[in-house]
């Protein structure tokens, strides 16, 4: 059996929208589903604004953006989350500030965080990891106290909630994705969310080369060509029409995991904190010294078993194309480690009670070999 590490599933709604699309001629970004997308998914994550962009990354790049970040300026990142995150940081020209993160659940650690912050510090960005939320209380206090703007990195956590309020809609101005392995999914594509009226306005002028609102075609700033189309649109007005089954999806899969793999000692599986909801964008575990091999010799024995897998992202302050424009010999421990040990199992929206527990099998063959 061939089980992917990833497999969407695009519903019949979305396929109709796209048709709909296809046979009126709305194929650009003017299209009517860029707007009740937009709306749909407001609604959904309890915000005010949501900005409908070509994707995760060009989002937080827009959400940054309308915060007029410059060199010297500094940004408080987790250490551990995808590069995707960095990089729009560095694209405003501000510096990364990187912390540390909790080893249970891989998100910012937040006991770290006041230490970080010096009078240059503009924006604090937590990264809801994997499908479970950050600790936002805390952030938001320090966040108050120094009079700076949190973005929230939500690219994972469609769906998910902290203390009862939807992931996305507690920081200043937030970011989403809508990349093919994303909860909703729309291709790629990403969503700007905030309930501030005027970093809004300023992200679709931004998002749109700048139009002057006195002339078009007169340009008055720099901007980006951020425009989704409507056809992306359509397929997630119809991804969105479903979300409750694909996160009820999301959680049976997790739960089912648990169940199956709960007996094995060489492997940790994931936590979920009381303040959570946690979506599981992906079934992330931990190898540890009681399984007898590495992460990558697992890995590799899954692999000829047909199972797909994921390693864990690499520690950002490591990065190269990180180290070339900011070097540094800070260490970040538990970012460094869970980076050699994690790994995630097949948890797309399609895969079935069939793999999973074909999955789990070859787990425990190879856990017991």
């Amino acid at each position: 059996m061939k089980v992917p590490v990833n497999e969407p599933l695009i519903s019949k709604e979305a396929k109709q929208y796209v048709q709909e699309a296809m046979d009126t001629g709305w194929l650009s970004a003017a299209g009517p589903c860029v707007q009740k997308f937009e709306e749909m998914f407001a609604e959904y994550i309890g915000v005010k604004h949501a900005i409908f962009v070509t994707s995760g990354t060009a989002a937080l790049h827009l959400a940054l953006s309308t915060l007029d970040l410059k060199a010297g300026d500094e940004v408080i990142v987790p250490d551990f989350t995808m590069i995707g995150s960095i990089f729009p940081i560095m694209y405003t020209g501000a510096t990364p500030i990187f912390i540390d993160v909790e080893p249970d659940t891989f998100n910012i650690d937040v006991m770290q965080l006041e230490s970080k912050i010096t009078d240059k510090t503009k924006a604090i960005m937590p990264v809801h990891i994997y499908g479970h939320s950050c600790d936002m209380d805390p952030v938001m206090e320090i966040a108050q106290k120094y009079n700076i703007a949190v973005v929230e990195d939500a690219a994972e956590v469609h769906g998910g909630t902290y203390n009862g309020k939807r992931c996305g809609s507690i920081g200043t101005i937030n970011a989403f994705s809508f990349y093919g392995n994303k909860i909703i999914t729309t291709g790629e594509g990403g969503m700007v969310c905030t309930n501030d009226d005027a970093l809004a306005t300023r992200a679709r002028s931004l998002k749109d080369l700048a139009h002057s609102p006195e002339k078009r075609f007169l340009h008055t700033e720099l901007a980006f060509n951020y425009r989704a189309t409507n056809l992306q649109a359509a397929v997630g007005l119809g991804q969105m029409e479903n979300i409750d089954m694909f996160l009820e999806r999301k959680r049976s899969m997790a739960q089912k995991y648990n169940t199956l793999l709960a007996d094995i000692k060489g492997i940790t599986l994931p936590t979920t904190k009381d303040y959570a909801e946690n979506v599981y964008w992906m079934y992330a575990l931990l190898v540890n010294d009681k399984l007898g091999m590495t992460r990558d010799e697992l890995c590799i024995k899954l692999k000829e078993k047909g199972v797909d897998t994921r390693d864990f992202f690499l520690p950002c302050h490591s990065q190269p194309a990180v180290q070339n424009v900011f070097p540094s010999t800070e260490t970040f421990p538990v970012s460094e480690d869970i980076a050699n040990r994690g790994f995630y199992l097949p948890s797309g929206i399609a895969i079935t009670d069939e793999q999973i527990e074909y999955v789990s099998d070859v787990l425990h063959d190879i856990a017991n070999a």
